[in-house]
């Protein structure tokens, strides 16, 4: 006779002990590559389980991609800490988190006054079936009528206000 499924249970919240940070739905999360050279993962939590004793706590998210990991890869406007959130959803331990972070609109990332270590910004909703981003397009600028990237220094002209 088959062992019956342990029952799960929802967590508002949840204590990561090893980095003394508490999460809870809604949350973005630094998670652990499975090879150590590279940056660590972002994931939004969407939901916190466990067993009826409290613990093999699992976390429901859904992926943020770096722009070298979508199809098309990096472009000239993709800014250093700029993620596209996903419909890539998951279950992965709460061992993996490594710790909290910020996932700004853009709009409130270019107005942060200094941008942290855990600060990254979404711009773009992305398919990873078909590589296909919400909004398609952005507003372009400058005479080489690309978005734009924060992390390049724009001037605006002070006769016609374009930047």
């Amino acid at each position: 006779m088959a062992k019956p499924k342990a029952l799960r249970q929802t967590l508002d919240s949840y204590t990561v002990k090893r980095i003394n940070k508490t999460i809870k739905a809604g949350d973005c999360v630094l998670m652990r590559p499975s090879e150590p050279s590279k940056p660590s993962y972002v994931a939004k939590i969407e939901k916190i389980e466990a067993d009826s004793r409290g613990a093999n706590v699992k976390v429901h998210v859904r992926w943020y991609y770096r722009p070298e990991e979508s199809i098309g890869g990096r472009r000239q406007f993709h800014g250093s800490k700029e993620l596209f959130l996903s419909d890539h959803y998951d279950v992965q331990s709460a061992d993996t988190i490594e710790g909290k972070c910020t996932v700004h609109t853009f709009k409130n990332y270019t107005k942060l006054d200094a941008v942290g270590n855990e600060d990254y910004f979404s711009r773009f909703d992305y398919n990873s079936a078909t590589g296909a981003f919400t909004p398609d397009r952005v507003a372009v600028y400058c005479k080489c009528e690309m978005p734009y990237n924060p992390d390049d220094l724009m001037v605006q002209c002070e006769r016609c206000s374009d930047w």
